[in-house]
């Protein structure tokens, strides 16, 4: 089942949202994480089996203080009454850019085991 988790996180900077979104992202069963409000100080967590006080606890511990504002059910049948309509967007095709390099010489050092280590003589 999937569910939908609000905390209010203060955010100053784009490094702190970036370390928020990270942090939230990391747990397993997050399929979404999306900043909203007015400051953009609300981080929403969509996924399936996410721990809503493991999720707390650890953006406690990155970030500093974190309220869990709320922790709902995210209903799937009526977002997929809400995409059936618009169905028919077009997909192109995605093509990727490879740079190809020349691979390096593999340098070996030899050293003879024979080799006497006096400089003497």
């Amino acid at each position: 089942m999937k569910q939908k988790i609000v905390m209010k996180v203060p955010m100053n900077d784009p490094k702190s949202r970036s370390k928020a979104m990270k942090t939230a992202v990391g747990i397993q069963g997050v399929i979404s994480a999306t900043l909203e409000g007015g400051n953009k100080e609300e981080l929403v967590v969509v996924g399936e089996g996410v721990d809503s006080v493991v999720l707390t606890t650890l953006l406690r511990k990155k970030m500093g203080f974190t309220e869990l504002v709320s922790v709902a059910v995210v209903d799937e049948k009526k977002k997929e009454e809400e995409t059936k309509p618009s169905s028919e967007i077009a997909v192109l095709p995605t093509y990727w850019a490879y740079q190809y390099s020349m691979p390096q010489p593999l340098n070996y050092v030899y050293q003879d085991p024979y080799q006497d280590n006096c400089c003497i003589m």
